[in-house]
């Protein structure tokens, strides 16, 4: 993966876990949680919480892992929710792509 694509490759790979359902994926397991929904927002909470810590600490490498957790279950949370990178994209650059 290069590391200007690695965003669309992983939310690819999201996407294909959420069709396919392989077994053994932790992405297929937030998929097909008992809570459902809930699992993902909780991670997200967690990932978010643990992310604001690191900071405080001041502990950029413990940023940058929770940082990577957060963004992970957060692309997560998009393809549940259906809303696509580009959609992502499209809202960013509405906001800041025009000063």
């Amino acid at each position: 993966m290069s590391d200007e694509d690695i965003l669309d490759e992983l939310f690819d790979l999201i996407e294909e876990r959420k069709a396919e359902l392989p077994e053994g994926s932790y992405t297929t397991s937030l998929f097909t949680h008992e809570k459902g929904e809930n699992a993902v927002l909780e991670k997200v909470g967690e990932e978010t919480t643990e992310l604001i810590l690191a900071a405080k600490d001041d502990d950029t490498d413990e940023m940058k892992a929770e940082g990577a957790d957060l963004l992970y279950h957060f692309l997560v949370l998009l393809s549940m929710k259906d809303v696509t990178l580009d959609e992502l994209r499209d809202e960013l650059g509405e906001r800041f792509g025009e000063h």
